[in-house]
């Protein structure tokens, strides 16, 4: 069965996560993608969003954690997924880019919507939700 090692970052503006949804696919995810030979998690996670969404996250965030689940989007593989998180600035304007078809917000205090992806509703949200509640 194939991994996938990806990196992405949590997008966290007034209590709502910032979910997208790659063209071809009718599951919502993080902004994030596979990691390039020679680069960190980091770094891919910081050039994912600005590619997907348009935001330079590259001065700030921290780490969440590392988890793994089934593959949204291919068949009989997994994600081994490093992901960061970090709070937008009000004046902060995400927008879909190169393959993103669309983008939604998620209430972090709502139910889940059935169309996440699987590493997001079963590891992500509940990290960040924890996460979230110390601070």
């Amino acid at each position: 069965m194939t991994t996938f090692v990806t990196a992405a970052f949590c997008l966290v503006r007034d209590g709502r996560l910032l979910t997208v949804r790659k063209a071809g696919s009718v599951r919502f995810m993080l902004p994030g993608g596979k990691i390039d030979p020679g680069e960190s998690a980091r770094e891919a996670a910081v050039r994912e969003v600005m590619e997907e969404v348009g935001l330079d996250v590259s001065g700030v965030g921290e780490p969440l954690g590392r988890f793994h689940d089934v593959a949204a989007n291919e068949p009989d593989a997994w994600v081994d997924a490093t992901v960061f998180v970090t709070h937008l600035d009000p004046g902060d304007a995400p927008a879909p880019l190169a393959e993103i078809a669309e983008q939604r917000w998620l209430g972090l205090d709502e139910e889940l919507p059935a169309d996440l992806a699987p590493l997001l509703r079963n590891h992500v949200v509940p990290s960040l939700r924890a996460h979230l509640a110390t601070r």
